[in-house]
């Protein structure tokens, strides 16, 4: 049975009105019916799709590869998700009144599909991102994807983008769930109906100088990334542009990232731009604790369940910038950073270098751990891989 999209209340008089005009989004799903694997084949050689016989793995970076295919659910506020639908990568057609356009009513997920050493592909954690993007869906206002249409969804992308996964070793294939008010709306409310789309881009490491290469961090105390009470434990869309001013004034002056502090006392680090931060003294490893304006990374979920099976004493508490610039060794994580060195850190004109410029060992250990896992190389006892059978979308 279908899974039921249900509606935040303030909704449900534009969903009427939609509903009096009858829905183009169910008009437009209904002429997509097609039989499964002779319409992909058509419809893939209509649109002229990529090719991943042109990608040079060897020179692949992380940007925008345009892969063959993308998955798209529909559902009206009130109605229900449709079957997912696997399309050829193209433009999407919204109206200018669009409640995503409008009102920014809408969440994103970052994740990763890999090649195993033994010839599996395998996606990592999606239960972990099925669960962040319900809560994201519930903060925005938004009817949450079921887990299990979520995970369909984003294993059809892969299994539709085989061929767009990097060989072992050369990366892996970054996948991007949206879930966008794309019903029109033009006093402030939730959108009358809702996409939920998934599509890739085979991806390999996140800072210019390659994986491992330590990046150079400048500590900032004018700009914040988010405040208590808003929305910076969701991976809504309008967190992430703010953030550019000072991220490229900063790479302007020669550094990779920026850290944020909090925006209460202005002292305690919360996050790197687009990734989580991590402090090693001796034994012991403190990140800062997850209170609302932190984002919960899957990977920093992973990261620390490692490290506290490695033996490791893991502490979710406030980090200090003097904390950190006495550290040991710092490093970053997340899915697009995987986990990278943090080489130095400038507060107010004073640079401080860990472990030389270099990656100290708490770091690199966890990084073989976690990339042995996701490849293959080291044995998946905590169940955080998903294999994606061939065929899968078809």
């Amino acid at each position: 049975m279908p899974a039921a999209c249900v509606a935040p209340a303030a909704a449900l008089g534009a969903a009427a009105a939609s509903r009096r005009q009858g829905s183009p989004l169910r008009a437009r799903a209904a002429a997509k019916q097609v039989p499964r694997a002779a319409g992909l084949k058509a419809r893939a050689a209509a649109a002229a799709p990529a090719s991943a016989a042109d990608i040079d793995w060897d020179k692949l970076g992380f940007g925008l590869t345009e892969t063959a295919f993308m998955v798209r659910v529909q559902c009206d506020v009130d109605g229900e998700w449709a079957s997912s639908e696997v399309e050829p990568y193209g433009d999407l057609s919204l109206s200018p009144a669009a409640a995503v356009l409008n009102y920014g009513q809408g969440i994103f997920e970052g994740m990763k599909a890999f090649r195993t050493v033994d010839g599996e592909v395998v996606c990592f954690r999606p239960d972990q991102n099925a669960a962040r993007f319900a809560e994201g869906a519930g903060r925005m206002s938004m009817p949450p994807v079921p887990s299990e249409i979520f995970v369909d969804a984003v294993k059809k992308c892969i299994s539709a983008n085989r061929d767009f996964i990097p060989p072992e070793g050369k990366g892996s294939l970054y996948l991007r769930p949206l879930l966008i008010g794309t019903g029109p709306i033009l006093g402030l409310g939730p959108a009358p109906s809702y996409t939920f789309l998934v599509y890739c881009s085979p991806v390999a490491a996140y800072f210019k100088g390659g994986q491992l290469t330590p990046i150079d961090l400048v500590v900032e105390e004018s700009y914040h990334r988010a405040a208590p009470g808003g929305t910076g434990s969701t991976k809504c869309i309008g967190n992430y542009s703010p953030v550019l001013k000072v991220q490229l004034a900063a790479k302007k002056e020669g550094y990779s990232d920026v850290i944020y502090l909090d925006a209460v006392n202005n002292k305690y680090i919360e996050e790197v731009s687009s990734c989580n931060f991590f402090v090693v003294n001796g034994d012991v490893i403190a990140t800062p604790k997850l209170g609302g304006s932190i984002l919960p990374g899957i990977t920093r979920k992973s990261i620390i369940d490692l490290a506290r099976a490695k033996g490791y004493t893991v502490e979710e508490r406030d980090v200090s910038v003097d904390e950190v610039l006495a550290a040991d060794e710092c490093f970053c994580t997340g899915t697009a950073v995987v986990v990278v060195p943090v080489g130095s850190v400038t507060h107010r004109g004073e640079k401080t270098v860990f472990q030389e410029g270099g990656i100290g060992p708490v770091g690199q250990s966890l990084y073989d751990e976690l990339t042995g896992l996701q490849s293959g190389k080291v044995e998946d006892k905590l169940g955080w891989l998903e294999k994606v059978p061939e065929g899968f979308h078809l």
